[in-house]
């Protein structure tokens, strides 16, 4: 029995004492166990800040839309014309107090300030800012104003992480990945999407993919998709039918559908920059600006009121085949505008729900066209939607694969895999060669805290 232990068993000691022992004895120094335990709650706060920031929006749109439904369009189409023209700028009033007498920068924080945190460990991302913050966001998107909710969440959920690492008194080195659990578990409840949220905060908040991280950001995914199912149940975010490829001879289409969607990202973002240089140069009070604003929407809501808000409900006509060609290239247009001047004034608010709209826009508009030029080739109009979805908001957000699988979540359709990496990575490669990596990134350097690139040149030089 000695012969056999000292043959068999012999090296599993040395093993167990050079490489077992060590790792163990590190993984309790670096209280990884700790982050563990801690993304459990990062995970629940940020499922209860993004249902109670929906519950919000809707109680602020109950008086003027006079219902609470996410389906904005349909009851302001029905609403007197005064009603939709002063509704964002009544908004605006109470948002301009708040930037006033509330909130020290003047504007609300979104997942800009985030990335600074990780970068720079600043500015502070205090949980009274994440509130203030949300109430903005909450007030603006309310009222009608055309922005997204997913950004106010991601930087409530990264305050709440903050606060959570000062209660346990977590050193400085775990902010980075406790601000990656926060915003994980954001995207994981906002979008009912737990893999994307995963992808989203390693890729965009993290900026790199590592183990020891992988698993407290799992974690507080996986319970904050759980709590937010719970209260808005397991269906995805839009209702798509089962789109197929007609034929693979359309790899050419999806192609120049990514150079389309590319120019339509970077004239978005190009518009935003525009809107907010403009409105930094006129002089008027911190309080007025977000009711003029307010104003400018509501004048361009009295025509197309499915520019309103967060704008779910139209996107999900357009990947529905339900819109006409000529509406959808207008709404990418007034959405394109109304978005700009939204956040130019101050409003709070992202801008990753109305890159999904005007993706979809594009997306669909392309569609309808390409099936005019090539009927027997060409797939169906909403596929295109679904495409085009992906490709606009992996350009604004600089995460083409996070953005990927939020869509095949949002949208159940993983039989487009092939087409929409196809479409993703040439509208991507395209708008990063003209505006750089993200629009979060032209939001930092445009306030003087650029963030390193971690774009490396795959060509050699002499």
């Amino acid at each position: 029995m000695s012969r056999f232990s000292d043959r068999w068993l012999g090296g599993i000691g040395p093993y167990m004492k050079g490489r077992v022992v060590p790792n163990v004895e590190r993984f309790a120094e670096s209280r990884q166990h700790i982050l563990w335990l801690v993304s459990i709650l990062i995970g629940a706060g940020a499922a209860g800040g993004a249902i109670l920031f929906r519950l919000a929006i809707q109680l602020f749109q109950l008086p003027w839309l006079r219902s609470m439904s996410e389906r904005v369009a349909s009851h302001a189409e029905s609403l007197p014309w005064w009603v939709v023209l002063i509704a964002p700028a009544a908004g605006g009033l109470i948002v301009g107090m708040i930037l006033r007498y509330v909130m020290p920068g003047g504007r609300s924080e979104a997942v800009a300030e985030v990335i600074a945190a990780r970068h720079f460990n600043e500015p502070p991302l205090t949980l009274r800012s994440g509130i203030t913050s949300a109430v903005v966001s909450a007030v603006s998107l309310g009222a009608g104003a055309s922005a997204g909710r997913e950004g106010p969440v991601v930087h409530l959920a990264a305050t709440i992480a903050m606060a959570i690492r000062r209660l346990f008194r977590l050193p400085r080195s775990a902010m980075p990945v406790l601000l990656a659990t926060g915003a994980a578990a954001a995207v994981s409840a906002s979008f009912n999407a737990p893999i994307a949220g995963v992808i989203f905060a390693q890729e965009v908040i993290l900026g790199y993919y590592a183990l020891a991280s992988f698993v407290p950001i799992v974690i507080a995914s996986v319970i904050a998709a759980v709590i937010s199912r719970f209260f808005f149940g397991e269906y995805s975010a839009f209702i798509v039918p089962e789109y197929q490829i007609t034929s693979y001879w359309e790899a050419p289409a999806f192609m120049l559908l990514g150079i389309v969607c590319a120019a339509v990202a970077i004239i978005f973002q190009l518009s935003m920059v525009f809107a907010d240089h403009v409105a930094r140069n006129i002089r008027m009070p911190l309080i007025a600006r977000p009711v003029v604003g307010g104003l400018m929407v509501g004048l361009i809501a009295i025509f197309f009121p499915q520019i309103l808000g967060v704008g779910y409900e139209t996107t999900d006509l357009a990947l529905q085949q339900q819109l006409p060609l000529l509406l959808m290239l207008v709404l990418l247009v007034a959405k394109t505008a109304a978005t700009a001047i939204t956040l130019a004034s101050r409003f709070g608010g992202g801008v990753f729900t109305p890159s999904l709209y005007l993706g979809a826009m594009a997306g669909g508009a392309f569609g309808i066209m390409a099936a005019g030029v090539f009927p027997e080739m060409a797939s169906s109009a909403g596929l295109y939607a679904i495409l085009g979805m992906g490709a606009v908001a992996a350009c604004v957000l600089g995460a083409p694969i996070s953005t990927t699988v939020i869509v095949f979540e949002l949208t159940g359709g993983y039989a487009l895999t092939i087409a929409l990496l196809l479409t993703v990575a040439i509208a991507n490669g395209l708008s990063l060669a003209v505006l750089g990596r993200s629009w979060f990134e032209s939001q930092l350097k445009a306030r003087g805290t650029p963030v390193a690139d971690h774009e490396r040149d795959p060509w050699p030089h002499a």
